[in-house]
């Protein structure tokens, strides 16, 4: 992906110390007039990151933080508040501790979106999550489902994909115009499993479905590279309706998938690099012997 004139494009990206901002830093770091926000200067394992701008972004006064939007073309949003005294990772816990997490993500979610809006950022790009419409899998592994498609209602049964999901909708509202008149063009990624093992450690031979899930949920990381890049560039995103909103599965070109991303191929040109069949085709082949 050639840099061209978008070199210089400034773009705030949220939740930098995070593990998914991580994941593509030295790329928009060489792409971009990178701002970095997060509420600590460290990764959760204690790396420090240089030049980020620590801030609550979910604080109610605005102005405590507007200063970090201005003259963005882009925000990036990325930024997570994980439930006290629960593990960042316990997405289906349906405690009331991860209930008031989970609404204060969509409380942020708002702040950022509101903030771009009055300081007229042209895009949005925001990390949702597979789990905005996980419900669907249940009926895959079920044998009642293929594929899920982002045209589809996002249903979730836990707290967790509810306030992703409840990020989607909210920036449909923004996109619509109906706040202020202005259109704040809205991309939202579902995320799958960012990672370099397509979780398939410790699974026994024979355990197919789990395998399955694993495949087909990959995200490599230079996918994930180009997948928010393209995101960020692509001149228009508009929907058949000329509301600038898109959905799309973050996902590799795996053989094995079963999220739909044919919109994100039509829509920014995505064209992933990696596929997981092929990326473990031994480890798969050791699973699917028995």
């Amino acid at each position: 992906m050639a840099k061209g004139n978008t070199a210089k494009r400034k773009v705030v990206l949220t939740g930098a110390s995070g593990y998914i901002a991580q994941r593509m830093l030295p790329e928009l770091e060489e792409r971009y007039d990178l701002v970095l926000l997060d509420s600590r200067a460290e990764t959760r394992e204690g790396t420090a990151v240089p030049g980020v701008r620590v801030c609550d972004l979910t604080g109610e006064n605005r102005e405590a933080y507007r200063e970090h939007f201005k003259g963005a073309d882009t925000v990036v949003h990325c930024a997570f508040v994980s439930a006290s005294g629960l593990d960042a990772g316990s997405f289906m816990n349906t405690s009331e501790a991860k209930f008031r997490a989970e609404h204060t993500n969509v409380a942020m979610a708002y702040n950022v979106y509101q903030t771009a809006w009055e300081e007229g950022v042209r895009r949005m790009v925001v990390a949702s999550s597979n789990h905005a419409a996980d419900y669907y899998e249940r009926l895959i592994w079920a044998d009642k489902w293929d594929t899920v498609t982002p045209e589809m209602l996002p249903l979730s049964d836990n707290f967790y994909g509810w306030a992703k999901a409840a990020y989607e909708l909210l920036g449909f509202v923004f996109a619509t115009g109906q706040v202020g008149g202005r259109k704040l063009e809205m991309v939202q990624l579902r995320i799958g499993g960012p990672r370099d093992s397509a979780d398939l450690e410790g699974l026994k031979p024979g355990d197919i479905k789990t395998m399955h899930r694993g495949l087909g949920a990959y995200l490599s990381r230079r996918d994930q590279v180009q997948l928010f890049v393209k995101s960020i560039e692509v001149p228009d995103i508009a929907d058949e309706n000329g509301v600038p909103f898109q959905v799309f599965y973050g996902v590799s070109g795996n053989t094995h998938n079963f999220w739909s991303i044919a919109n994100a191929r039509r829509v920014i040109g995505y064209e992933p690099e990696d596929n997981s069949q092929v990326n473990f085709a031994e480890r798969i082949a050791e699973i699917a012997k028995a």
